[in-house]
């Protein structure tokens, strides 16, 4: 799941993810262009229901490609993204736009 909502800071969109407490796995990280696709420096969170969730500030008026990275080797769409983009790898990416 995707919620964006308006940033105090001009310019910006709060863009909050969350993936279902049901789904199994160790860690969850969030992976994308917002992060130079960098597979460590987004590790989601649990909630009090046990969800997984993060939360970043974006740019507003832009475009980002993500994948949800399980466990450190299963790569994960987001399936209620605003679009899907073909990759490199022969699969798709998610994208969120703000």
């Amino acid at each position: 799941m995707i919620e964006k909502r308006p940033s105090p800071n001009s310019g910006k969109v709060i863009v909050y993810f969350e993936i279902p407490g049901t789904i199994w796995a160790d860690r969850i990280n969030l992976v994308g262009d917002f992060n130079d696709w960098n597979e460590k420096s987004l590790l989601l969170s649990r909630n009090r229901r046990g969800d997984w969730h993060t939360e970043l500030e974006l740019d507003a008026g832009r475009e980002y490609r993500f994948r949800y990275l399980f466990n450190g080797h299963e790569w994960r769409d987001e399936f209620l993204a605003d679009k899907f983009t073909p990759n490199a790898f022969g699969s798709f990416d998610s994208v969120v736009v703000t």
